[in-house]
């Protein structure tokens, strides 16, 4: 019995060492036996450039963040290396400059219309996602909002969401000062008088950034042109000098000078627009809708919760252009390099489908009152109880006509004109014919270009 437990203790020795030395090599072989094996793929990288930054921006780059966690958790050897930058910066100094080189992010914010995703298009630098779409199923899934980022039949770009831009009022202040929802021009103008007179700013404005009263600015030219605004100022069928425009430049102006806007604009930015706003030492404050998301619990403006009533800029007593029309857009997104090996592609292809999809459309939606870029059923949209979202989503679908911002459609040089014209005007250093004299002859040099 002795010798024949020796001999089974060997031979499980032996086994033992057998099946080690076997395990070893199989462990050392394992990664190029089985190419489909995740762990035989080598790590790879791909650039995130986003503009979700700061405390505003923070329900957005939640989503973002989750989106980032799936999709590498789904693509064996991901890791992507994100890059948040300040909105302005990406997209007129350092996109610009990458797409000059061809050495633009693999995935980037990206804003549509022909100085931006048409532009780059036209120079081979954005994928074509029409095939993803259609491989993913998704192209019938979205609203019509494709108009900004399609060049000959192709989309290169998908548009996070939309939005519109209006007067957030403060409803307590309002009511206090006895005045009524500004929903008509004398109203707007009764309750900016009103509260001047009470030492409280009328309209909170940062304009150290051309671009933030070029909302108000937008709006107004839009609501006097008739027709045509604003693609008719590249084809030659609008142009900045002539009354209806300059009337839009001109009520800014009369404005200035009444002080309706915060004291020493042009110093202030667009995030001490917001505190002035939320500090209650503003009453209005003309903004996109994208703002909503700041007045609600642990948000930005917090202290401002349920005291906020959005509507769309009152009809102008005198204009001619449709007075129900708004400006609104789904103009800026995601684009992506044309410029993808396979494994960067898939990881493309994943990040579309676990960032545009019914989930993320809602949560944008509910968490940061970004409007959707894509169709969410009527259940869906029932839950959203915010009610100043619901205000924004009221306020939309009753607009007759809606146009975009004019900073899609015209050239980047004519674009920068504008906002150096309206601080001129705001300085009290150009008028309001001056300025689109101004910004008409940079317009006639541009439209000449190929």
């Amino acid at each position: 019995m002795k010798r024949n437990a020796m001999v089974i203790l060997t031979l499980i020795l032996v086994m033992s060492t057998f099946s080690a030395a076997c395990g070893d090599k199989n462990n050392n072989a394992s990664p190029s036996a089985s190419p489909s094996d995740p762990a035989a793929v080598e790590p790879f990288t791909v650039s995130l450039r986003h503009i979700q930054i700061g405390e505003p921006q923070k329900f957005r780059k939640a989503i973002l963040d989750d989106v980032v966690k799936k999709t590498e958790s789904e693509v064996p050897g991901l890791k992507f290396e994100l890059d948040g930058i300040e909105d302005a910066v990406n997209r007129f100094t350092k996109l610009p400059a990458e797409m000059a080189t061809g050495n633009a992010p693999k995935i980037f914010d990206l804003f549509g219309g022909n100085a931006d995703a048409l532009k780059y298009a036209k120079a081979g630098r954005l994928l074509d996602l029409t095939p993803i779409l259609e491989e993913l199923g998704l192209k019938d899934k979205f609203l019509n909002v494709f108009a900004q980022f399609t060049l000959d039949g192709k989309i290169y770009g998908l548009p996070i969401g939309g939005n519109m831009e209006g007067v957030f009022y403060n409803t307590e202040i309002f009511k206090t000062n006895g005045l009524n929802a500004p929903t008509k021009w004398d109203d707007l103008i009764k309750a900016a008088d009103t509260l001047k007179s009470k030492g409280i700013t009328p309209f909170a404005m940062g304009s150290q950034a051309g671009w933030v009263p070029n909302m108000l600015v937008n709006t107004v030219i839009g609501r006097h042109i008739t027709s045509g605004f604003p693609n008719g100022l590249t084809d030659g069928t609008l142009k900045w000098n002539q009354p209806e425009i300059v009337a839009g430049y001109a009520i800014y102006q009369d404005w200035v000078k009444k002080d309706y806007f915060t004291k020493g604009e042009l110093g202030k930015t667009y995030d001490d627009m917001l505190n002035e706003f939320a500090a209650g030492k503003a009453g209005m404050m003309f903004d996109g809708s994208w703002r909503s998301s700041a007045f609600k619990a642990a948000a930005v403006a917090a202290s401002l919760e349920g005291k906020v009533g959005f509507i769309a800029l009152p009809a102008i007593n005198g204009a001619q252009g449709d007075q129900s029309s708004i400006n609104a857009n789904y103009g800026n997104g995601y684009g992506f390099s044309s410029d993808l090996n396979d494994n960067e592609k898939k990881a493309v292809t994943a990040f579309i489908k676990n960032l545009y999809n019914d989930e993320m459309q809602l949560r944008g939606l509910i968490e940061d009152g970004v409007l959707p870029s894509m169709k969410l059923s009527e259940e869906a949209l029932a839950k959203v109880t915010d009610p100043l979202v619901k205000q924004v989503m009221e306020t939309m679908s009753k607009a007759s006509s809606s146009f975009v911002h004019y900073d899609s459609v015209v050239q980047k040089a004519v674009n920068s004109e504008s906002e150096v014209q309206l601080q001129k005007l705001i300085a009290g250093k150009a008028t309001a014919q001056q300025v689109g004299d101004a910004l008409q002859k940079v317009q006639n040099t541009e439209n000449t270009k190929k």
